[in-house]
């Protein structure tokens, strides 16, 4: 059976991560209060933030912008898209 946990992101029940996605703290409180389909969204906002603003993870700076952005999203007033981002339209078959 699924661990489930009451995810902030959600506001609702849902099934909880396996096990901390990151090291530390930061790592603990999202295994704690955010669900496995949150955190999949953020992977997913995550990366287009990554893309559109060019961040190095590897830097500092980058991965400062990063968890800044990701305390945002899950705790604060949300992680705002790029004011130059455009979604990829999907191609419609036919």
């Amino acid at each position: 059976m699924p661990r489930m946990v009451h995810c902030i992101k959600l506001k609702r029940e849902a099934e909880g991560l396996e096990k901390p996605p990151l090291k530390g703290p930061v790592g603990q409180k999202i295994f704690e209060n955010i669900s496995k389909e949150a955190w999949t969204q953020w992977l997913e906002h995550s990366k287009m933030l990554i893309n559109e603003y060019r961040l190095d993870l590897v830097s500092e700076t980058g991965q400062k912008i990063w968890f800044t952005e990701l305390e945002k999203y899950f705790w604060g007033e949300g992680s705002d898209v790029p004011k130059e981002f455009k979604p990829v339209e999907e191609k419609k078959e036919g």
